[in-house]
């Protein structure tokens, strides 16, 4: 659980717009201030992170803790098997941890089926303890689940069976009722302050929009205080825009192994500069299916309905533009996508989907602009490539814009078959199947 392999399936791609993963370092921080802030309870964690540009004078500097105590070292970067690859370092003083991450720094590591540079380490105090409990809350479509196991560490995996599960519909509280029996056989000396630790972390938990929050294992310190050694955290950004403060600049770093094209570089820019939201991740250059499709529910369902077809493994991307981007966005947006979606021509013909729901209140006509005069310029490249264009879209002025798409096909000879809101929203991804496997 808290260890497992990085997921390098498409879903896995698109699961991630949403549910974002975090740093350790950052998930340990957010729930100790928000901890403080909302429930007026302290978490008494320190820590720090190093990079490869770490002044470690100051960062020692303004952690004077660090001279005084024993300390753990480790990985942060969002992979498992920390321990097999020789890069936990446990009770070392000082030095001994600055030697330990400089000799690491940088080290090629191999993780299941992904390999990547260790760059970014983690550096706490050393918690000699004696119990190690399991916990996660977990948000689903209906509420929240909540686990919890008195056998928790490097062997939950083996002791699955023990552990206990709650649910909380949304809108319901985590009552002592309601979380007794996940702690009902611990001592009565423990239960107050896991009972309120618990509570407190399902509070934060709603409270700063996180997906997922898991520790394996939190611990109980010299005081009986519950402390959480390693914690896993993941946050809904699609809810970033009202928690800039209480997540503080969170950085969303890349699934281990995985650096970003310079075409992902681009739009990712775009993105951080613009109030519409801009996504784009490749997941095979290769790939003959590929998408533009407006809006992020959107662009999951047309991801998914192009796997069930069966043809996951020809998805080029995941492309996602909403928020109603500006011509001028879109026309950069779409510049860069067709510019990888033509890259490697096979002879054997590409398909690419320009999706999407009914818009509420985006003008289809004007962001489609952008679109077709991306798709003007790049049109001999289109056909080379022997992409035929599939396009559906309903929402305000989408009559002028399905028109505009069609009057493209008629002047520079594209081939693009144009559907409006009357069409099922999916079906075009099975009829750009269908010319796909003609040109096998």
């Amino acid at each position: 659980r808290i260890d497992d392999p990085v997921s390098t399936s498409a879903s896995s791609e698109k699961d991630a717009m949403a549910r974002k993963k975090v740093r350790e370092y950052d998930a340990k921080r957010v729930l100790r201030e928000q901890m403080k802030r909302m429930c007026d309870m302290e978490v008494h964690h320190r820590a720090v992170q190093v990079k490869e540009t770490t002044d470690w004078d100051q960062m020692v500097s303004d952690n004077e803790w660090l001279h005084s105590t024993k300390l753990v070292v480790k990985p942060d970067m969002l992979f498992g098997q920390r321990g097999k690859n020789d890069l936990v370092g446990l009770n070392l003083n000082l030095q001994e941890a600055k030697r330990f991450v400089q000799e690491r720094m940088n080290k090629l590591v191999e993780v299941g089926q992904m390999k990547g540079n260790v760059n970014t380490f983690i550096i706490e105090p050393f918690m000699p303890h004696e119990v190690e409990y399991y916990m996660s809350m977990n948000s689903k479509r209906l509420g929240d689940s909540i686990l919890f196991c008195e056998a928790g560490g490097v062997e939950i995996e083996e002791n699955w069976d023990l552990v206990k599960e709650i649910f909380v519909p949304s809108g319901e509280e985590l009552s002592t009722d309601v979380l007794a029996p996940l702690i009902n056989t611990l001592p009565l000396t423990l239960r107050p302050k896991v009972e309120a630790f618990m509570k407190h972390c399902f509070t934060v938990f709603r409270g700063v929009d996180m997906t997922l929050l898991e520790m394996n294992p939190f611990t109980l310190d010299a005081e009986g205080n519950p402390f959480p050694l390693d914690m896993r955290m993941e946050l809904d950004d699609t809810a970033a825009f009202k928690n800039a403060k209480t997540w503080g600049g969170i950085e969303f770093p890349l699934p281990f192994g995985r650096t970003m094209s310079p075409a992902e570089t681009a739009i990712h820019e775009m993105d951080e500069k613009t109030g519409a939201s801009l996504k784009l991740s490749i997941l095979n250059p290769k790939g003959r299916v590929w998408t533009m499709v407006a809006g992020g529910g959107a662009s999951v369902i047309y991801a998914d309905t192009v796997g069930d077809l069966g043809y996951a493994e020809e998805l080029g991307n995941y492309a996602e533009y909403s928020g109603a981007p500006s011509e001028e966005e879109t026309l950069q947006y779409a510049r860069i996508l067709l510019d990888c979606a033509t890259a490697n021509p096979d002879g054997r013909g590409k398909a690419l989907l320009v999706g999407g729901g009914i818009a509420n209140f985006t003008d289809v006509a004007a962001t489609f602009r952008g679109i077709i005069r991306a798709m003007e310029e790049k049109q001999e490249k289109i056909k080379a490539s022997g992409m035929r264009i599939y396009v559906r879209r309903g929402g305000p002025n989408y009559a002028a814009a399905l028109e505009n798409m069609r009057a493209l096909g008629g002047r520079t000879g594209i081939p693009i078959e144009v559907y409006g809101p009357e069409t099922n929203m999916t079906s075009i991804c099975k009829t750009a199947i269908e010319y796909i496997r003609g040109c096998a």
